[in-house]
């Protein structure tokens, strides 16, 4: 009797957990139809493993509780983006893509059962913290993080504004834990900024791709065109620590500098996970040489912007190799109120590369290397200008004062004091700025050359 208490059980979970019988036309269910969709074997082994549990367990636990644990389970035992979500995790979820929501500031992920940061957010408490790209939380207070499920270390996290949170980080290069307080705030996501490098040479920073991204870039670039009162010669697009966002803000961002052809498409096991992201014409740049930086926390739809860019030879890729998050979750609601996050396809670039682990490699790889100008005391380089009684130019002038520095011409650009050489306070950047100046005179020369 027991065992037939069981086996009437596991058919009925199979068909609470959405498992169909398939039924012949005498509307008796096809036997060997059944076995191949009904797992009997497998869901007597979760029954009994559920009635043992239901009836030995130290302490008494619902149906329902027990279901969901199955469930959260089941979808954390595929890969790291699957997750079910409780009522609060997935109304947390719709809010996260608005621009403002509470907590810290920071884009997770579990990695060995611990919580990894794959970026923190542009002027969040935990970029000013000190919160780095792939820093892999082990403790949040004093409460370990191995054991929690992502969403509940996230609830953890979050809280009220002003209130404080010491993380405990591993991070690469250290060899002990670092402890880190942060303080919550209210999280007021700033997509798009935007300031003039040099006279010519833009810069535009995206942080994250929501909702309204594309039009901010567009309204950001026709003000950097407008700050200088004539087309721009390069830009500088950043994507560093971009943990991605809103796909369709990724594809409207990659249209924004592509004339025609694919974006990004996506493929999985059913029909509605194929899809195909083209190019509409108009470039707002005219074609002007773009570089875009990238490194270990440019994740998701940053790696969509800098594929479609490297694989039409729009943009040269600067920085570091990509975070490799090429997978595509969807979400699906569910009749209580919660959902499941279900990782249902990968994505591809133009020309058919995988996102998924593999990221995107820069055309041009720059290592973490710290700058260290020489001081002022130190050696410094003899020219023809120092030596006595050294030739006249011929031009008319004897005494030649240096051109102000990139690095000066950006601070004032910007509006802001200068505050240290470019080469010392953003290496990365500093790298894109010389190269693009290269690009734009080939450019000049070129469009000179087919004028004449």
């Amino acid at each position: 009797m027991k065992g037939a208490t069981r086996t009437a059980l596991a058919v009925a979970l199979g068909l609470a957990l959405g498992v169909s019988l398939a039924v012949g036309p005498s509307g008796r269910a096809d036997r060997n139809d059944a076995a191949a969709t009904l797992p009997v074997e497998e869901l007597r082994v979760f029954s009994d493993v559920f009635a043992r549990v239901k009836s030995d367990y130290v302490e008494e636990l619902s149906d329902r509780e027990l279901l969901e644990h199955a469930v959260r389970g089941m979808l954390s035992g595929l890969d790291p983006h699957s997750a079910y979500l409780d009522v609060e995790a997935f109304r947390d979820l719709q809010v996260g893509t608005s621009g403002e929501f509470g907590g810290l500031g920071i884009e997770v992920g579990m990695e060995d059962g611990f919580v990894k940061v794959i970026a923190p957010i542009d002027d969040t408490p935990a970029q000013r913290a000190g919160i780095q790209a792939g820093d892999l939380i082990i403790r949040l207070d004093e409460q370990p993080v191995k054991g929690m499920s992502l969403s509940d270390a996230v609830k953890v996290m979050r809280g009220k504004k002003g209130t404080p949170i010491t993380l405990t980080v591993v991070r690469e290069g250290q060899e002990k834990p670092i402890k880190i307080e942060v303080i919550r705030d209210i999280i007021q996501v700033r997509s798009v900024k935007s300031r003039m490098l040099t006279e010519g040479f833009g810069y535009v920073r995206i942080s994250q791709f929501q909702s309204k991204t594309s039009s901010n870039l567009s309204q950001a670039l026709t003000d950097l065109r407008g700050e200088q009162g004539k087309p721009l010669r390069g830009l500088v697009l950043d994507l560093r620590n971009n943990p991605g966002g809103v796909l369709n803000a990724a594809v409207e961002v990659s249209d924004a500098f592509l004339e025609d052809g694919t974006v990004v498409y996506t493929q999985g096991r059913s029909s509605d996970a194929e899809l195909r992201f083209n190019a509409t014409p108009g470039d707002l740049i005219e074609g002007v040489p773009i570089v875009v930086l990238v490194n270990g926390g440019s994740a998701s739809a940053s790696e969509i912007v800098a594929g479609a860019l490297q694989d039409h030879k729009r943009a040269v890729i600067m920085g570091e190799p990509t975070f490799g998050k090429g997978s595509v979750q969807t979400i699906l609601p569910l009749n209580n109120g919660s959902a499941i996050k279900l990782t249902t396809a990968r994505y591809y670039t133009p020309s058919g590369r995988s996102i998924q682990a593999e990221g995107v490699r820069p055309d041009i790889v720059l290592d973490r290397v710290r700058f260290t100008a020489l001081e002022p005391d130190d050696f410094e380089a003899i020219k023809e200008a120092d030596l006595q009684r050294h030739l006249g130019n011929g031009n008319g002038v004897e005494s030649v004062e240096p051109p102000a520095t990139r690095d000066q011409d950006a601070d004032e650009s910007a509006g802001t004091e200068p505050e240290g050489p470019l080469a010392e306070r953003d290496y990365a950047l500093y790298e894109a700025v010389n190269l693009l100046k290269g690009m734009a005179l080939i450019n000049d020369r070129n469009r000179a050359r087919a004028g004449s």
